[in-house]
């Protein structure tokens, strides 16, 4: 056998398609460091096949975006950077106010990720929304961070930057420039906060062009071409406008009640949610409506996001209400709509039929159900169950009063492609409502 299999330059003569295959075990921070080890290899390592791996290994887009979203960077590798820094953003993120609800799902969009906001709806029709804010991936891989908001009836952009964003960030905060004050901004009193953002939002607010105004993610192939040109008239625009907002994203220890956060009222932060769903058969999101089947029973009835988690000492299941569809809040926000005990199947049965055939139940468990009377701290309880149908759907029925609630597995990412945008409030209230209110804040749409 020849020596010079044995010397290092033999590693560099392999393939791009197997460097591709074992660099597959390594984390993209991993092969950065690997590739700072001679220039060489660093040279092997840049290449787009091995890099595309690594973007696709992060799950966040499907494999056939990637290569269209290649066409607007150098290279795979520079995408790499993008997807993960903004990957600990990507998710459901909630705010206390308003009680109806306050939910912003951020997904990816087009070289972007998008904070779309889940407008209080019925359950009928597609999925409303509004945008909250958007982050930008330019030529290299850097960030461009816009606020969405509207003034004296426009759509509007705010320049600003991605100040940090922790990998397992929790806590998600809009800051502006202190340059004015010689205090950090998360050390100033709740009022000078919300009068600075003001302040620097009517200064660097610009009116947001009608052609980029449209369209916000791909829904079918030929809408690429549209969303290549609205990138672009926006990276065109940040780097003409002063910006003076900032995104951070940190990790905090948050108290809970009930899998709900306690959260800081007074800032214009966002607390993300965890998505149980990997770790858990029942838990994630879900919605739907009162009433069986769904909306059968009350046409236009009001949609309920429900987010399930699991508390794994006493392995109860908590379905927590994180938005209603009412004009006036029936549940205050992060109610827990049922609880039950995954362990204690329930004796009850099943009431409904499907025409005059009964409906094919999985499993049940028997728990509790939130009842009449306002309070999340101290609400009243009834007795309950909650069916697995073989269809997929939770129904949790109440055993008194007979309500039913009927819950399907959602994807948010689908019904926003599919659903219908409406008009934002002002920037700052768009990114967290703060003010206590019991109506729908965002009926004016």
């Amino acid at each position: 056998m020849s020596r010079n299999l044995y010397e290092p330059r033999s590693l560099l003569s392999l393939p791009d398609d197997i460097f591709s295959v074992i660099t597959n075990f390594l984390s993209p921070k991993d092969v950065c460091r690997l590739g700072l080890s001679c220039p060489p290899l660093n040279s092997v390592l840049s290449s787009d096949k091995i890099w595309l791996v690594q973007c696709n290994k992060l799950g966040l887009i499907p494999f056939t975006a990637l290569v269209e979203w290649r066409n607007g960077v150098c290279s795979y590798k520079s995408l790499c950077k993008f997807l993960v820094n903004i990957r600990p953003l990507i998710g459901i993120w909630v705010h206390q106010n308003p009680e109806l609800g306050n939910v912003v799902y951020v997904m990816p969009g087009f070289l972007s990720v998008v904070g779309c906001r889940i407008i209080p709806q019925v359950a009928d029709g597609p999925i409303l929304w509004t945008p909250v804010f958007e982050i930008l991936c330019d030529h290299v891989g850097s960030t461009s961070f816009f606020l969405h908001g509207r003034e004296r009836g426009d759509d509007c952009v705010y320049p600003g930057l991605i100040k940090s964003v922790e990998r397992k960030c929790n806590v998600l905060s809009l800051e502006a420039s202190c340059e004015m004050t010689e205090m950090p901004f998360n050390r100033l009193v709740s009022d000078d906060r919300a009068r600075l953002l003001d302040v620097v939002t009517r200064e660097i607010g610009n009116i947001l062009p009608e052609a980029s105004n449209v369209v916000f993610f791909p829904r079918t192939s030929s809408d690429f071409e549209v969303l290549h040109e609205r990138r672009l008239s926006l990276l065109r625009m940040y780097n003409k406008l002063r910006g003076g907002l900032s995104l951070r994203g940190v990790s905090m220890e948050l108290d809970c009640y009930l899998a709900w956060p306690r959260m800081q009222k007074s800032q214009s932060s966002l607390y993300k949610l965890t998505i149980e769903k990997s770790t858990h058969e029942y838990g994630g999101l879900w919605g739907g409506t009162f009433g069986w089947p769904l909306s059968a029973e009350k046409p236009g009835g009001a949609l309920f996001l429900i987010m399930i988690t699991y508390e794994e000492s006493k392995q109860r299941m908590i379905g927590t209400k994180i938005l209603e569809g009412n004009l006036y809040v029936c549940y205050p926000n992060g109610s827990a709509m049922f609880i039950v005990n995954a362990d204690q199947p329930s004796e009850g049965i099943f009431p409904f039929h499907e025409g005059s055939d009964p409906v094919e139940v999985k499993e049940s468990f028997s728990g509790e159900g939130i009842a009449n009377g306002y309070g999340m701290r101290l609400p009243n309880w009834e007795s309950g169950s909650l069916f697995v149908l073989e269809n997929g759907l939770l129904v949790f029925l109440w055993e008194e009063s007979r309500e039913v609630l009927t819950l399907k597995r959602l994807d948010l990412g689908e019904l926003l492609t599919r659903g219908e945008r409406v008009n934002s409030l002002s920037p700052v209230s768009n990114f967290a409502y703060l003010t206590k209110t019991y109506t729908n804040v965002y009926s004016g749409f």
